[in-house]
């Protein structure tokens, strides 16, 4: 696996290794903002965020200013994207600096970048405060952890950052929570990263090499779409 690792993905990669197999859990008072920017591929992986945070115990809140934890996910694919990001991001420190030491929840509130731009950009991320967390698009299993290693006491740590790469990793275990459960279609993926090297694409770099998610995984994630759910169309969403 490492041979295969160091001919197909870049040398800024490894294989995921520090995942825990137990995540932390939170209080059902710790709350999350989740925003996405980018593909529909994105949009479903958002919904597997939203599945590990609220398998942790966490609750999701629309009001950013009630939130702990603010989390981005982002697009590397095209600039405006990024611009916006990138706006987002300097208003999110800003709102940060400004705010009284002593309101608790401006005190334990973290600013977290995940996708495409984390993978791309982690240093430019880490830069002058502008995130705490930072979280590759196949890393996600690690979020938890990397929450609660910002906000322990007794972990002397400014920021936490997990942009490895796998070769296997597909999320097929996760059921995604989407957004709007009342919408009648969803996104589910079947295939991530990229094998080719095209020279006007950055995928391969930001998503790594291309795997397939099992068969029985997608069926049943379908069934349980339309059957459970009732929706009426699913786009099968992939890389290649």
């Amino acid at each position: 696996v490492e041979t295969y690792t160091a001919e197909t993905l870049p040398s800024s990669t490894s294989i995921l290794s520090n995942i825990p197999e137990a995540p932390p859990s939170f209080s059902s008072s710790s709350s999350f903002h989740l925003k996405t920017f980018g593909c529909q591929m994105n949009v479903n992986d958002s919904d597997i965020v939203r599945s590990l945070l609220q398998k942790a115990g966490m609750t999701e809140t629309d009001q950013e200013t009630e939130a702990d934890l603010l989390l981005t996910n982002t697009c590397a694919i095209r600039e405006g994207a990024e611009a916006k990001v990138w706006h987002r991001l300097r208003e999110l420190r800003a709102r940060k600096r400004k705010a009284p030491k002593t309101q608790q929840k401006q005190k334990r509130a973290v600013i977290g970048v995940l996708g495409c731009m984390a993978e791309r950009l982690k240093e430019d991320m880490l830069k002058d405060g502008m995130a705490d967390i930072v979280v590759g698009p196949d890393a996600y299993r690690d979020l938890p952890r990397l929450i609660q290693q910002v906000w322990s006491p007794d972990i002397p740590v400014e920021n936490a950052v997990n942009v490895q790469l796998s070769v296997d990793e597909t999320y097929a275990d996760i059921t995604p929570v989407r957004r709007n459960p009342n919408d009648t279609s969803a996104f589910v993926s079947i295939q991530r990263g990229c094998a080719n090297r095209c020279s006007f694409c950055i995928v391969p770099f930001t998503r790594g090499q291309e795997r397939s998610r099992p068969l029985t995984s997608i069926v049943e994630e379908i069934r349980r779409l339309v059957e459970d759910e009732n929706l009426k169309e699913v786009t099968l969403l992939g890389k290649m």
